[in-house]
């Protein structure tokens, strides 16, 4: 009996240590990217073939993820947009997972991972953290959100 007893209170606290904070400043949490231009070849079919190499833009954006977050916690991208992420560790290993768009990488501590993707499905999806990285594992999440 003691060690149901003793299951449900460790049970207890840990769901109380897994409950969700809310962002304190959630403006400041929103990434806006930058835009990177890059050439691709062959051009589009709707591109006009004499005009050369196709420019194509990026939204690039840099996050870092440490106990118990990412930072920033939103990025904003429009569908159509190609997204590349540069994620980077700070103290202990994580992963990033964004399951709708198939992301699932590991994070070492100070090596960038760099994620490219196609924002081709609009709506918000959660980022998480898929490498366990302590007591509040379970609260490190982000969104992305495709307009």
């Amino acid at each position: 009996m003691r060690k149901i007893m003793l299951l449900a209170v460790l049970g207890i606290l840990l769901i109380s240590a897994c409950a969700q904070k809310q962002a304190e400043n959630p403006s400041d949490l929103v990434g806006q990217g930058t835009s990177v231009t890059e050439d691709k070849l062959p051009p589009p079919p709707e591109q006009n073939a004499a005009s050369g190499n196709a420019r194509v833009e990026v939204k690039e954006f840099q996050i870092t993820a440490k106990q118990f977050s990412f930072e920033p916690e939103t990025i904003e991208v429009n569908r159509g947009d190609k997204v590349r992420l540069i994620v980077t560790s700070l103290d202990v290993p994580h992963g990033i997972s964004i399951v709708e768009y198939g992301i699932n990488e590991r994070l070492d501590v100070g090596k960038p991972v760099t994620i490219e993707f196609t924002a081709d499905k609009e709506g918000t999806f959660t980022a998480f953290c898929s490498v366990f990285c302590g007591s509040g594992h379970s609260n490190m999440k982000g969104k992305l959100i495709v307009r």
